[in-house]
């Protein structure tokens, strides 16, 4: 390894000769340079070297390398003004200046030292990914090296990474990139691309790349063409100078069909120019076809390579291509007509008119487009009733007539379009939703928020009673949603609205509910009834035995633990801590008791013994040998078990804790606290 090390190090002799030759380095500078270098490259020759290990050297070279650069350029820089002399005239001063740039370029003029280091971390780069050929990370980064530095290396190294990742698509689209713009080689681009699609296939994001790479020739032909007075529609020459003007730069001309071609003197100007002009857009029309038809045939089921495919159809300006569109709209309904996200894309695509921008403007457009959608949703919810579909319908209608939504439609943020008009319209979703029984929670819950927004406020309850009395009785967001609007009813209802009659209907309504739904889907229900209850004792201990048994039927999970917990807190706020003691032994005393309701209870526990209450110290040290009976292998229980004796215990309780951790978990490491 030293002998390698050392040959390597030998290498460089020519390099930092001339470096101190030309004064950008001094010796002790390069005697850094070889020590850094003399380290790094008996890190790389490890038996098993880091990733780090190369990426450091990296860094280090190119640091090196910037640094060689800003020294050059400023003692360049600094070099005509080293002798400023009084000349006779501005001429001889002007010609002694540039012998003087002469002899300073020629001085300055590319040596060894100038592409030593690039070529060093080319070097670098290789080794790195010979040794680590599955990471793609650092391909890219050897790649991108080379692109920066435009050098020859870039073909072979791109050649490697396809070899050994042929299934990454990125890879492809970045070879075929650097060949479309940097290499300026269609014809090879477009070889990579077809290749990177035979072997991913089903790929996308191939298929959308290759899309766009042959639109962009497109383009760019076309801007050849009119630069060359061959559009027809865009540019003509004059019919004076159009033949000098040919003959002159005739080398320029490629027409792209050859056979056939008619004698200029038999066909007007203007009319060859067009037949030239559609015969160019034909054949690009012509490769735009062959790739979409691949693309189907390669991802049938893909909906959104269709959707990307028509997007970026409308966003060009391409020639013949209103079939190709149609084709495209066609398919997409023949394949997706049972998918719900079709139908939601496709009527939200009608409220766009890319071939006519002008037409965005004012209140009838956006009424002509808004029914034009209707009529999508309203066909959509006939051919696929379910609840899905009328989701998507109800959420599109949500985005319309809120603007300040997140996902609100940008089009109808506008002062002149009032959608109230239409609030008639989203209500008979949500009832068509209710009669054909596919009215989900969540959909409710929207139809009910819609008539509290509306405020129709006696229409809400209605519906959410009805709701939660009929097909929805196990939603346990329309019940929370119903409790919240009896008890803002109840609240504003008089100067005492809490009486004894409303306490005992709002009791019977959540009694209903909580009774009847597991503790896991009525979290936020049981907070809300506490606290509304929370200063009335006869209820709030019905709903405390209402509580222990649905705990007991729910086990340890933890949204039990996180209502048991709040229990005890309204216990403790209330009556005291000797209450709220007795309340979390009847808790735990419960079947599975869960592991975050001992920690609750033994916070409140240490929190005392912290202030030098012994009584709260034994009942904390009852609580954590009762939460290590049923979690024995639990380290924050032991820790934080151990951490309590070191504060408030002795010396003899801490080690006897300590030692029955090391027992019961067998690891030495047991009370270490964990690394933050």
């Amino acid at each position: 390894m030293a002998d390698a090390v050392q040959y390597r190090l030998e290498r460089m002799t020519d390099e930092l000769d001339d470096l101190e030759r030309r004064g950008l380095f001094n010796r002790a500078e390069l005697a850094d340079v070889v020590r850094r270098r003399r380290d790094f490259e008996f890190r790389l020759r490890r038996r098993s070297p880091l990733r780090q290990d190369f990426l450091d050297y990296i860094a280090y070279e190119l640091r090196l390398d910037s640094l060689r650069n800003l020294r050059k350029r400023a003692i360049i820089r600094a070099a005509p003004s080293e002798s400023d002399e009084d000349h006779g005239s501005a001429d001889e001063a002007e010609a002694d200046t540039k012998k003087k740039r002469k002899r300073r370029n020629k001085k300055w003029k590319k040596s060894i030292s100038d592409v030593a280091g690039v070529l060093r971390i080319l070097d670098i780069y290789r080794m790195a990914t010979v040794r680590f050929k599955g990471d793609l990370d650092l391909w890219f980064r050897y790649l991108e090296f080379c692109r920066d530095k435009r050098h020859g290396r870039m073909k072979q190294v791109l050649a490697q990474a396809i070899r050994f990742h042929p299934k990454v698509p990125g890879l492809w689209i970045y070879a075929a990139a650097w060949e479309f713009d940097q290499n300026l080689n269609v014809a090879a681009a477009r070889a990579l691309m077809q290749s990177g699609l035979r072997s991913c296939p089903e790929s996308e994001d191939m298929w959308i790349e290759y899309l766009r790479m042959e639109l962009t020739y497109l383009n760019k032909l076309k801007a050849r063409k009119v630069a060359l007075g061959e559009d027809v529609k865009t540019l003509q020459k004059s019919d004076n100078d159009a033949g000098q003007w040919k003959d002159e730069n005739k080398e320029l001309f490629m027409p792209l069909n050859e056979q056939d071609e008619e004698p200029e003197d038999s066909k007007p100007a203007g009319d060859a120019l067009e037949e030239k002009e559609d015969t160019f857009w034909r054949q690009g029309l012509l490769i735009i076809q062959t790739i979409y038809h691949g693309a189907v045939e390669a991802l049938p089921s893909s909906l959104t390579l269709r959707k990307k495919f028509l997007e970026i159809l409308n966003s060009v300006d391409l020639a013949h291509s209103d079939e190709l569109k149609i084709e495209v709209l066609d398919d997409l309904k023949k394949d997706f007509s049972h998918c719900e996200d079709y139908w939601d894309w496709f009527a939200r695509f009608q409220l766009t008119d890319l071939n006519n921008p002008n037409s965005l403007k004012g209140k009838d457009a956006l009424s002509n487009k808004l029914n034009k959608s209707i009529q999508v949703y309203d066909e959509a919810v006939r051919r696929l009733p379910t609840s899905k579909m009328y989701s998507l319908y109800a959420k599109f209608w949500m985005d319309v007539l809120y603007p300040d939504r997140e996902d609100s439609i940008a089009l109808f943020q506008n002062s002149e379009f009032d959608a109230s008009e239409f609030t008639s319209s989203i209500l008979k979703v949500y009832e068509s939703a209710e009669s054909c029984g596919c009215l989900t929670e969540d959909l409710a819950c929207q139809y009910v928020s819609l008539c509290l927004k509306l405020e129709r406020l006696e229409e809400a309850k209605n519906l959410a009673e009805k709701l939660c009395n009929g097909p929805l009785s196990d939603a346990a967001n329309l019940w929370s949603l119903r409790a919240s609007m009896e008890i803002n009813s109840v609240a504003t209802a008089g100067s005492s609205p809490f009486s004894k009659e409303n306490l005992s209907c709002l009791f019977d309504l959540f009694n209903t509910v909580l009774s009847k739904l597991p503790v896991t889907q009525t979290e936020g229900l049981w907070h809300m009834a506490m606290k509304l209850f929370c200063n009335e004792k006869i209820y709030f201990e019905k709903l405390v035995k209402c509580a222990m048994l649905s705990l007991s039927l729910a086990g340890g999970n933890d949204s039990g633990a996180l209502v048991a917990s709040a229990i005890i807190g309204w216990y403790l706020q209330r009556d005291g801590m000797k209450q709220a003691r007795k309340m979390y032994k009847r808790l735990l005393a419960l079947p599975g008791p869960s592991l975050k309701l001992f920690q609750y209870c033994i916070e409140l526990e240490a929190n005392l013994a912290s202030l030098g209450d012994n009584s709260a110290l034994a009942n904390a040290r009852k609580l954590y040998d009762s939460a290590i009976d049923y979690y024995p292998q639990e380290r924050e229980v032991w820790r934080n078990y151990y951490s309590l004796e070191l504060k408030v215990g002795t010396s003899e309780t801490a080690n006897a804790v300590y030692w029955r951790a090391l027992k019961v978990l067998s690891d030495s490491t047991a009370l270490t606290a964990p690394s933050s």
